[in-house]
């Protein structure tokens, strides 16, 4: 299984890039995975929300492999631990077969036609998040689940 992080537009902050790539770095020795960026879409006069939206959707839609298994980060999604997401991240790594996507929107969220792809939503925290903030803290989690499940001493509990 690979895991792959989909977000609209890209880490900006450099600071925040850095610690994204030394996680995505530190995770290559457990689990395929990598990063993919959707491009912004710029918000014009002659746009609804709604329409920014679905051209978003349209465009991640295109991305998408139909063997996905969409996971949607979403802050009315379901809530882990860090030892409970471990235990999910486990259980996927033998459900899913090629590629789990787990899913960061845009400024507005996700249109109907990603909640309707989507096989399930999980939530990073009830707080609202930036975007660049959701990157780092998933690839930190994701490499804490590893550690945790290899039995090595980085999670504390």
């Amino acid at each position: 299984m690979k895991v792959v992080l989909m977000s609209v537009g890209k880490t900006d902050d450099t600071i925040f890039g850095q610690i994204i790539d030394n996680y995505k770095n530190r995770l290559k020795h457990y689990i395929p995975f990598e990063t993919e960026y959707i491009p912004d879409i710029k918000k014009g006069k002659n746009i609804s929300e709604k329409e920014h939206k679905t051209l978003e959707g349209k465009n991640i839609l295109n991305r998408l492999q139909d063997s996905d298994h969409l996971v949607l980060l979403d802050d009315k999604g379901r809530e882990f631990t860090s030892m409970k997401f471990s235990q999910y991240i486990e259980k996927k790594t033998h459900s899913v077969s090629k590629r789990i996507v787990f899913l960061i929107g845009g400024p507005y969220g996700f249109s109907e036609e990603i909640y309707s792809r989507a096989n399930e939503k999980i939530s990073l925290s009830k707080m609202t998040y930036t975007h660049q903030m959701v990157r780092m803290i998933f690839v930190e989690q994701l490499y804490r689940a590893m550690t945790i499940l290899n039995n090595e001493p980085y999670h504390h509990e």
